[in-house]
């Protein structure tokens, strides 16, 4: 494991940026790029100008290790390269540390739950993960319905992957999603936080895994998970809210960072000129920094 990696995540100030759209997400993700489908007549044309995309995001001066502690990649991201090298490389060199994307989308709902998809190649990913020179993972459930039985088998899912994921010397973020329309959120969220601990407490030592969360309706709910021993950082999903109020809730919540997509590029457009392109990433980098480490 890279130490200096290890020491950004754990106490530098700042957020990680989640820039990990899969197959399904990337039309939308491009369409909001000002890149409609018409654009592209394939996907692998459509994964050239995302792959365009993420590399003028990466290769901004706005884009800065000063204020970005790490990148959440698409697989087929980390086979890239970006001026000549592969993208957790170029990343590394510009002092921001580079995660994966291992999970395959969502089962159908099930118990108020959606569990992952199962990950057949996630050894062989692993491998090129650590040839990539890939600092951590990361995967995706979601909880609609505070259901026990349910809320119980989604993190049981997470953790186990998680070990397989730390048995090749690689940190799994954990991401038990809440959706924010769902009714009794915060129910979901203290069954969710119980569930985490239990797992927890079960760990070595030697394993730290991280958690990506929804933004709880309680201010703070999670700090008993953000001071917890086997926790390296708790980060915060945007989760379909703005970026203002996503920033606003952020605040509230001591010890806990952001690391946000949508919220993130959601003023980048295709036809910005590089000076208008840069600005308009500056701005939000600036907004998720100063809510990742200015607490009310």
């Amino acid at each position: 494991m890279n130490n200096s990696h290890f020491d950004k995540i754990k106490n530098g100030e700042g957020f990680i940026a989640a820039l990990d759209q899969s197959g399904g997400s990337t039309p939308k993700a491009l369409a909001d790029y000002g890149v409609p489908e018409d654009s592209y007549s394939n996907e692998d044309e459509m994964f050239d100008l995302v792959h365009q995309m993420r590399t003028r995001l990466i290769t901004s001066p706005s884009f800065n290790s000063d204020q970005i502690l790490g990148v959440i990649l698409f697989e087929q991201t980390m086979d890239r390269e970006i001026e000549g090298k592969y993208t957790a490389d170029y990343l590394s060199d510009k002092g921001i540390v580079p995660f994966l994307k291992v999970d395959k989308g969502l089962a159908d709902q099930e118990t108020g739950v959606q569990l992952m998809k199962p990950i057949h190649d996630l050894d062989d990913t692993l491998s090129r993960a650590n040839e990539r020179n890939i600092f951590g993972t990361k995967m995706r459930s979601v909880i609609h319905e505070p259901n026990t039985i349910g809320i119980k088998a989604v993190v049981e899912q997470q953790f186990e992957i998680g070990k397989q994921i730390l048995d090749y010397d690689l940190v799994p973020i954990i991401e038990p999603e809440v959706n924010i329309h769902s009714e009794d959120k915060e129910q979901s969220e203290e069954i969710l936080k119980d569930e985490i601990l239990k797992q927890l407490n079960e760990l070595r030592e030697d394993q730290n895994v991280m958690l990506k969360l929804s933004i709880p309706t309680k201010a703070n709910t999670y700090k008993e998970l953000i001071d917890h021993p086997r926790v390296l950082r708790v980060v915060a999903l945007s989760g379909g809210y703005s970026r203002d109020e996503a920033n606003e809730k952020l605040k509230e919540n001591h010890g806990l960072i952001a690391s946000f997509s949508r919220a993130l590029i959601a003023d980048l457009n295709a036809n910005q000129s590089e000076e208008e392109f840069d600005a308009s990433l500056k701005s939000a980098v600036d907004s998720i920094h100063d809510a990742s480490v200015n607490k009310k």
